[in-house]
């Protein structure tokens, strides 16, 4: 039996409902499933490491110490993307973040394999962390099964009537970075008078600290749309329901400057949404000419 312990910070911080703690439960679930596999989400903080075969860290932030300073023993790390180093001016680092960004890059020499969710983001760590392509293995995101075509028009029209929702809309799912390009779209949305749908606790949040730096593009989203009728903040939505409102839009939009990856794009496809995606390389990747 080979015994793996995964870090359960990912499904009890903040990122919980973001992709990462999602694609964190979603692995630790589909894992369970294989035969002679212990898996343990446990807290790395607080947890004898020694008694696994495996250790599996499945977040990596540049900017913060994500690796232990002495290898304890087969060490597997999960880096999603690396858009701050591609953003430097839109996510400082700081005096302690790039000392930490530093430190990073030496750990990371220690690990035995690195998970990543797409070729992009593979070239992105072989041209900033300096690992060999051979310790990088690219597997990409799928949506949960819960994202289907809904024909039933008694749900359709009690998830429409239950969000307030227009008869033709965009919708966007997703935090409001500056990656993500949300104020392009808005303005799009605007000149093209159809209104636009956000779902994502982030966009509706008031509680956030306004003079960060990476809160800049939300802190301008939001005077410039916050109150406008046409741009509608739905804040975080439940999957049962969000499967729903896919299939309402008119059309899903992934407007970002850069990505790795892309998950809502697979989201609406396997709701059967018509989807508009900026010509980045993760969106070429993923999508195809599906988009």
């Amino acid at each position: 039996m080979i015994k793996v312990a995964i870090d359960s910070g990912p499904t009890t911080s903040g990122d919980k409902l973001r992709g990462i703690g999602i694609h964190t439960s979603e692995l630790i679930k589909h894992l369970r499933n294989i035969k002679d596999l212990k898996v343990d989400l446990v807290d790395f903080k607080n947890t004898n490491l020694g008694e696994f075969d495996i250790i599996h860290y499945p977040k990596f932030n540049p900017y913060f110490i994500s690796l232990p300073f002495k290898k304890i023993g087969k060490t597997v790390i999960t880096i999603h993307d690396l858009i701050y180093l591609l953003y430097p001016k839109a996510y400082p680092p700081g005096i302690k973040g790039s000392l930490k960004f530093w430190l990073q890059k030496v750990l990371i020499k220690n690990v035995d394999a690195v998970i990543t969710i797409s070729e992009t983001s593979k070239k992105d760590i072989i041209r900033f962390l300096d690992i060999p392509s051979e310790l990088i293995n690219v597997i990409y995101l799928a949506p949960l099964s819960i994202y289907r075509k809904v024909d039933a028009q008694h749900r359709l029209l009690a998830v429409k009537r239950s969000y307030h929702l227009p008869d033709k809309f965009v919708l966007y799912v997703g935090d409001v970075n500056y990656n993500k390009n949300l104020s392009g779209l808005a303005e799009a949305c605007k000149i093209a008078k159809i209104p636009l749908v956000i779902v994502g606790k982030q966009a509706a949040s008031t509680d956030f600290d306004s003079n960060h730096p990476e809160n800049k593009p939300l802190v301008n989203f939001l005077d410039r749309y916050g109150n406008d009728k046409d741009i509608i903040r739905l804040g975080y939505v439940p999957n049962e329901d969000m499967v729903v409102i896919y299939n309402l839009a008119s059309i899903y939009c992934q407007p970002s400057f850069y990505e790795g990856f892309g998950l809502p794009i697979l989201e609406a496809f396997a709701c059967g949404t018509p989807v508009v995606a900026s010509k980045i390389s993760a969106h070429l990747e993923i999508a195809g000419d599906s988009a």
